[in-house]
């Protein structure tokens, strides 16, 4: 299996403009994410997916590869699908899409932990048939079941994503929503997918997903479109920067670590 991390970023955000470059502890968000994934042992190589020339530019000189997309794109899984073929030779010789898996990473996870990508790559590598989709969860408190900033994963038994939301899922019927977490187990979406380049490859020829559109939620495109995406299991979540809160906590964080 030859595994490439792409990272997805633009400046403009509409909830947290420029947030990407801000500064967290001395260094820009986007920086921290890349140097992160290149701690992964299983990544033949991180790369930078934008459409922006200052982003290439500052990605350039921190010493990553950069793929410039269009402008256009909707989402960072469309805005790496815009370029899969690329990925694919950027994986090395030999590579070929059934055997390429291309983990997206967003630009807005400053401490997304290099052990995860690694346990992603395990994962296929142990799946037969690989996976289509995979994506880590982790077992949620009952501080962010209700936080609509925070994204839930509602899973089969058999761990397969049926569901994710900004909703708290499941609902309780007939209890407290404030006891909810005591009757159901709640597991939080960590926001990084590996997709076997063929199935990336067909982000665009999928069809249009309201539930997409409603949630803005990217991953519900796949599975409105009936791609399976399996999960896997980690300890605790992996902050994602996307409120002018999140960025101070994360500072707070980077601040702790020294």
């Amino acid at each position: 299996m030859h595994v490439v991390v792409a990272v997805p970023a633009r400046l403009e955000s509409s909830r947290l403009p420029g947030k990407v470059m801000a500064d967290i502890g001395g260094r820009p968000m986007l920086r921290r994410v890349l140097e992160r994934c290149r701690l992964a042992r299983t990544a033949r190589v991180v790369v930078l997916c934008t459409d922006g020339e200052a982003l290439r530019q500052a990605a350039t000189g921190w010493g990553f590869p950069v793929l410039m997309t269009a402008a256009d794109c909707s989402s960072g899984s469309d805005r790496l699908a815009s370029v899969a073929d690329q990925l694919v030779r950027l994986a090395g010789d030999g590579a070929v899409a059934q055997d390429t898996l291309i983990i997206n990473v967003q630009g807005d996870q400053p401490f997304i932990d290099p052990a995860v990508i690694d346990a992603m790559a395990a994962e296929f590598e142990r799946r037969r048939p690989p996976p289509e989709v995979l994506t880590p969860v982790y077992r949620m408190g009952a501080e962010n079941v209700h936080d609509p900033n925070v994204v839930k994963t509602l899973l089969a038994a058999d761990g397969r994503a049926l569901y994710f939301s900004r909703s708290a899922l499941p609902h309780v019927r007939g209890e407290d929503p404030d006891d909810w977490h005591r009757h159901a187990p709640y597991w939080g979406h960590v926001g990084i997918y590996g997709y076997r380049a063929d199935v990336l490859a067909r982000w665009a020829s999928l069809p249009h997903s309201p539930l997409e559109h409603t949630e803005k939620l990217e991953q519900l495109r796949l599975i409105e479109a009936g791609i399976t995406m399996g999960t896997f299991p980690v300890e605790g979540e992996s902050l994602s920067v996307d409120t002018p809160e999140q960025l101070e906590e994360a500072r707070r964080i980077a601040a702790a670590q020294g």
